[in-house]
């Protein structure tokens, strides 16, 4: 059987942020030498600890950092070209949005970013606020919304021109239990529809429910890839094998788990 394309891919791609001051300069790895290849049509969870490079390895696939060697690529095309960005959508772990404009006219202005046809906009903008429940709420400000309702709004920017692929980070950080099962729910119903969904998080038990493969970083690397088979029939072997990988760092802080 033929494996499916990788719609994403990471080539051996390291980013070295470089900050000055006092006329030091000093060099922080983002992330080092990683391969990483996202199959079309899966859910793929990117686990790693604060600080292990999870965040700028999505940030280099969306073309929003620029490797400092190695190359990224979305449908074997750089992140920057148009194309690419067509087939992306992105929410990102704090949505940030004009706190004087209301919902709506949120994805009205992202919808013609997005070069939504003006004839198809209002119908678009409509349709994906009904999908996330926020259509009674749309006339507010942004100022009133709770934590909940702001990750509705970037939901629903992200499904606005409905992508092929979408990037989730930290998709469930704040979120109450509703919250939660809520955003989790979507990211399946959006694999069934045949969406590839990358994203990484730090909840282990909702990576284990949803995901096809997970990665581990650790300082920058890809520690281990590992198949939903390996874990799928042990309830929290997932979470075992995450500690076991991390702990094996010296520098993790985490002491090994003795058998």
């Amino acid at each position: 059987m033929t494996e499916p394309a990788a719609v994403l891919r990471l080539e051996n791609v390291t980013k070295i942020f470089r900050r000055s001051h006092l006329g030091r300069v000093r060099e922080t790895v983002g992330v080092r030498d990683l391969v990483l290849r996202v199959r079309e049509g899966e859910v793929y969870g990117l686990l790693g600890l604060n600080g292990a490079g999870k965040t700028t390895a999505i940030k280099l696939l969306l073309g929003l950092l620029s490797p400092s060697t190695g190359k990224a690529f979305i449908l074997d095309r750089p992140p920057e070209e148009p194309e690419a960005r067509r087939a992306i959508g992105y929410l990102p772990e704090v949505p940030y949005f004009y706190r004087h404009l209301s919902a709506r006219e949120v994805l009205r202005f992202y919808g013609r970013l997005s070069g939504l046809a003006p004839s198809a906009l209002n119908a678009r903008v409509e349709a994906v606020l009904a999908e996330v429940r926020l259509a009674e709420n749309a006339h507010r400000p942004m100022r009133e919304y709770s934590k909940g309702m702001l990750q509705r709004t970037s939901l629903a920017q992200a499904l606005l021109h409905d992508p092929k692929i979408f990037f989730f980070d930290e998709p469930v950080t704040g979120l109450d239990p509703l919250g939660l099962k809520e955003m989790r729910d979507r990211m399946v119903e959006l694999n069934r529809r045949g969406k590839t969904v990358f994203f990484s998080s730090h909840n282990i038990s909702e990576v284990e429910k949803i995901c096809h493969r997970v990665g581990i970083l650790v300082r920058g690397r890809m520690a281990r890839e590992v198949e939903r088979s390996e874990w799928e029939k042990d309830p929290g072997h997932l979470e075992k094998l995450f500690v076991e990988t991390v702990s094996q760092d010296p520098n993790s802080g985490l002491q090994p788990i003795l058998a």
